[in-house]
């Protein structure tokens, strides 16, 4: 009966570890899947003001530094000074950094990392609850971004707000016809450094 009971808990206790080990890969691998696709694709963002770099030379410490672009959009970077970074990207910086540098050091290896993306942002202004800077994921429409900015005060003019673009392009918006189903195509997806001004 001993032996009988014995080899029952034994049984027991493989289907059981097993059971673990199984269910433990299987929630793994989409927390892996969903970490790799969230993940910025560092060599092909934009950099902007405020943004903070890391520039790595390799096998020289002195020449290696962390820089916050500036407003100007420039860096600066041991040897060669002013770098422009702002509206390039990663791997545009670092072949211009490269380029610059092998003036000095022919055989030089250079490595570009943005340690915060700062620049990631939109606006909203005016008359909204918490107007100033708001976090930019990519997808985000103009009511989630008023949303976000705590709403319209009840001084705002809802048929008169205006999205400016980086590169000068206005856009209007009724917030009265949006949310009455009217008129949706004027809820677009903004861009990044887009600025929507609530009168």
């Amino acid at each position: 009966m001993m032996k009988k009971y014995r080899a029952t808990y034994f049984l027991w206790m493989v289907f059981m570890v097993s059971g673990c080990a199984t269910f433990g890969l299987r929630t793994e691998v989409p927390v892996e899947t969903a970490v790799q696709e969230s993940a910025p694709k560092q060599e092909e963002y934009i950099i902007g003001p405020e943004d903070q770099l890391i520039v790595s030379v390799w096998k020289d410490e002195t020449l290696s530094t962390k820089a916050v672009v500036r407003s100007d959009g420039k860096i600066s970077v041991p040897l060669i000074n002013d770098v422009q970074a702002s509206g390039l990207t990663v791997l545009q910086l670092k072949d211009e950094i490269t380029k610059r540098l092998k003036e000095f050091i022919p055989e030089v290896e250079v490595t570009v990392v943005v340690e915060q993306m700062i620049s990631n942002r939109i606006y909203v202004q005016g008359e909204v609850l918490h107007a100033g800077p708001l976090p930019f994921n990519g997808d985000l429409t103009v009511i989630q971004a008023l949303a976000l900015a705590g709403g319209l005060t009840p001084y705002a003019d809802r048929g008169s707000i205006i999205i400016l673009r980086a590169d000068g392009e206005k856009l209007k918006f009724n917030y009265n016809q949006v949310i009455r189903g009217k008129n949706t195509e004027q809820n677009v997806k903004l861009k990044r450094w887009d600025t929507i001004i609530v009168p």
